[in-house]
């Protein structure tokens, strides 16, 4: 590089926007191929039952239906009976893959029965509705507690129970703690957290080339490598034959990460029918169909001493998986290590169990059970402070991990086999930054002049630690060709959180060129041999530092290639504007695509220096280990005791994910995060009653969050750089979401204090602060 200053850092804009900015967007629904059909599904409409019956004539008589499917249709397709879903988990009792379709038991309101494929959509729904189901209702279990009753009916017949995992975390004597403790407190919590609902439903495409012998599907996933992987698995077809894409992608927050039957489902269609077919979701199978996360129970109790010292936490968490396992057991096992936190934590013990029940299957969203980890850890810490009479920031302060302790091990083994590990960050200054932006040592007479006035306000803060950048590897391959174009292609998918533009600032940076100038491919399985994909906050570390390698040897061999075709040392080449150039003489120079050109041979001459053909190279990064993301929250609220509204004032973040490549994309990220963990503490409930039927499934019921309650979200930067990766970059896209209940919900509290209000569940809703007002207040009057 020449003088030009690095570009990483800066804010530079995203490449991706002016395409969607002008309607240019091609999302799956934007696909239309020649001799399209168009799917639906027929669900089940009861939370448990037999099929007694299924009867699909009239449904394939009706004019315009190409065909109707049955699992007794697509079963000769597959190369087993259940969809090959199951992630190695050591706590796995027992594997419940989905079926593809319904076979003679529904266990969730939603499960795909039948899949019809007509002309329109319009008709494919029509026919769907005459097909006849006759269910023999059967006892549903819908709560995770007692799912696990020993009278408990079956989720699944055909399992022992439903228990389908039990996993747990034991370090340190956390018995000797509890022993010893001059303060124990003890607390049960239910969390409820929703599903992904990106502005985008999934949807699939799927087309079978005879003449190529090849399937190719547009999935709207997360993990197009995973997809075909499976896909491969179950239709028992070779890596030749298939390929998945995603087109742009609107928003994916987790469920788009999960394989759902329809991924299935509408490939093999297009196999049978040799026609293209497409199937996309609609609102209420975006409530029904699509993985999200359910509830879970926590009961627990902390140690502590008289001066505030965390001694030992332990107790037990149920968690609500629903009716399968398409996403291993990682969910609750995030949640149960969060906990810890950026906090000196001595003994820990903790129970997991995954309970099934007959709802739709859990998996992560954003934050994937970090959020409600991070949740009983600092409602506990506001508990000892109620407890003790200190401040509740004393009490953090006088726990969190110091900076000269880092890196800070954890006697906890993480799914990957390695031990976990905070690799750097300066965890006090993070919170007294935070402290002072939000003007916490004022708020106290503030809080006072508005008390008498008549007004309840509070302030509550969090502290939490993100666990970013989860390997194995990510993939980028770079090439250049004589037309000087710069092409870089990587297992990363693009979600609308701007990787596109991240490996273009990355790659500009290398070739001194504006990211304008680079070419991104994501998401296509035919442009890169392997990746994983998006999850766990980890394509900028992961495709990241791939995509630093792979420019970097570009650029390496490009100088090498120029300084021969120059006649000059390589020492004497410099990349400035794309060019390699003769440091002094810049009228010296030579184009990289003069280079790829030179590279790319002439018949009986050399290749300049003997270098290998071409100018490409493809690389994997592989990870070191999981690097540490951590944050500061507070929020300033406003109650009406008379309602239980609450309006949000200001909210204040803190935040530190190692060197940030774009500055203005991470504020992005963060931003969003917190909204998603606004609408979790204070609108979104998704609700079953006691048959297992869903009552949330319209945005009436089911309330997100909109801009008249978002509040302005002031975001502040601190950069502790990771020695886990040349970057020294962490990840940033959950991170958002995990501390935003624990500061909102302390918030509320510490308005409510007059009223003597201790919150333990979510979502706080209305409602439930007056029940908790009315409880305070007939607790004061025994």
């Amino acid at each position: 590089m020449g003088e030009a200053s690095s570009r990483i850092g800066t804010s530079a804009r995203r490449i991706e926007d002016a395409a969607l900015l002008r309607g240019a967007g091609r999302f799956l629904d934007d696909i239309v191929l020649p001799d399209l059909l168009e799917a639906t599904f027929l669900r089940s409409p009861v939370a448990h039952g037999l099929i007694r019956r299924l009867d699909v004539s009239a449904a394939r008589a009706l004019q315009g239906v190409h065909a109707v499917f049955t699992y007794a249709d697509l079963r000769p397709l597959m190369t087993s009976d259940r969809m090959p879903l199951a992630l190695p988990a050591a706590g796995l009792r027992f594997a419940v893959d989905p079926f593809v379709l319904a076979v003679d038991e529904v266990c969730y309101v939603g499960e795909p029965v039948a899949l019809v494929v007509a002309q329109t959509r319009r008709i494919a729904e029509d026919a769907a509705a005459l097909i006849t189901l006759d269910l023999e209702p059967l006892p549903a279990v819908v709560d995770p507690v007692d799912a696990l009753a020993a009278d408990a009916p079956k989720v699944r017949r055909e399992c022992p129970d439903n228990l389908v995992a039990r996993t747990r975390i034991d370090y340190g004597d956390a018995d000797a703690a509890f022993a010893q403790a001059p303060h124990v407190i003890g607390q049960q919590f239910r969390l409820s957290k929703g599903g992904g609902h990106s502005m985008e439903p999934r949807g699939v495409l799927a087309r079978f080339d005879e003449a190529e012998d090849l399937l190719t599907v547009w999935d709207s996933t997360q993990m197009p490598h995973r997809a075909k992987a499976i896909l491969v698995d179950a239709l028992g077809l070779s890596e030749r034959q298939i390929r998945v894409l995603t087109p742009d992608v609107g928003g994916g927050f987790g469920p788009k990460a999960v394989f759902h039957p329809e991924e299935l489902a509408i490939p093999a269609a297009a196999l049978l029918l040799r026609r293209p077919v497409k199937w996309v979701e609609d609102r209420f199978e975006s409530f029904t169909a699509t993985c999200g996360e359910r509830d879970q129970v926590w009961t627990m109790q902390v140690a502590f001493t008289q001066d505030a010292k965390l001694l030992g936490i332990r107790g037990t968490l149920r968690h609500d998986h629903g009716a399968s396992t398409p996403y291993g057991i990682a969910l609750p096992y995030n949640a149960a290590t969060n906990l810890i936190g950026p906090y000196v934590l001595p003994a820990y013990r903790i129970e997991i169990d995954l309970c099934m029940t007959n709802k739709t299957p859990s998996a992560p969203t954003r934050g994937a059970g970090r959020p409600q980890g991070t949740f009983v850890m600092e409602r506990l810490l506001d508990c000892m402070a109620r407890k003790l009479g200190l401040p509740r920031d004393e009490v953090r302060r006088r726990n969190l991990i110091a900076p000269s302790q880092m890196p800070y091990p954890i006697p906890v083994r993480q799914r990957d086999g390695s031990t976990m590990e905070y690799d750097t960050g300066d965890y006090p200054e993070c919170q007294a930054r935070a402290l002072k932006a939000a003007g916490w040592t004022d708020f106290s007479a503030r809080q006072a002049q508005a008390l008498s006035e008549g007004r309840y306000i509070g302030l509550g803060l969090a502290n939490y630690v993100e666990a970013t950048g989860r390997g194995p590897f990510e993939s980028v391959a770079i090439r250049i060709g004589p037309s000087g174009e710069i092409v870089a292609s990587t297992g990363a998918t693009a979600q609308g959180q701007g990787v596109k533009t991240m490996v273009a600032q990355i790659v500009a940076d290398a070739f001194d060129v504006a990211p304008q100038a680079v070419h991104v491919v994501t998401g296509d399985t035919s442009a890169t041999h392997a990746g994983l994909g998006a999850y766990a906050s980890r394509q900028a570390v992961t495709a990241g530092n791939a995509a630093h390698r792979a420019a970097r040897l570009i650029v390496e061999k490009a100088a090498t290639a120029a300084a021969e075709l120059l006649e000059v040392s390589r020492d004497d080449i410099e990349i400035v504007g794309g060019a390699c150039r003769v440091k002094g003489v810049p009228e010296q120079a030579r184009s990289l695509g003069e280079i790829a050109r030179a590279l790319a041979g002439t018949p009986g001459f050399a290749l300049p220096a003997n270098l290998p053909p071409g100018l490409s190279v493809a690389t994997d990064y592989m990870t070191a280990g999981l690097t540490y993301t951590n944050g500061t929250h507070l929020a300033e609220v406003e109650v009406d005791p008379e309602t239980g509204g609450v309006t949000i004032l200001r909210y204040v973040v803190v935040h530190d994910c190692g060197r940030m490549i774009n500055p203005m994309m991470v504020e992005g990220q963060v931003i969003g995060g917190v909204v998603h963990g606004i609408g979790a503490t204070l609108f979104e409930w998704m609700r079953y009653d006691a048959e297992g039927q869903p009552l949330s499934v319209t945005y009436a019921d089911y309330l997100l969050p909109t801009a008249d309650v978002v509040p302005r979200i002031e975001i502040h930067h601190m950069e502790s750089p990771t020695p886990l990766n040349p970057l020294g970059v962490k990840g940033a896209a959950e991170s958002g979401t995990i501390g935003a209940p624990s500061a909102l919900v302390s918030a509320v509290e510490d308005a409510l204090r007059p009223f003597g209000v201790t919150i333990t569940d979510l979502p706080v809703t209305p409602p439930a602060l007056r029940r908790l007002m009315r409880a305070a207040a007939a607790r004061s009057a025994a």
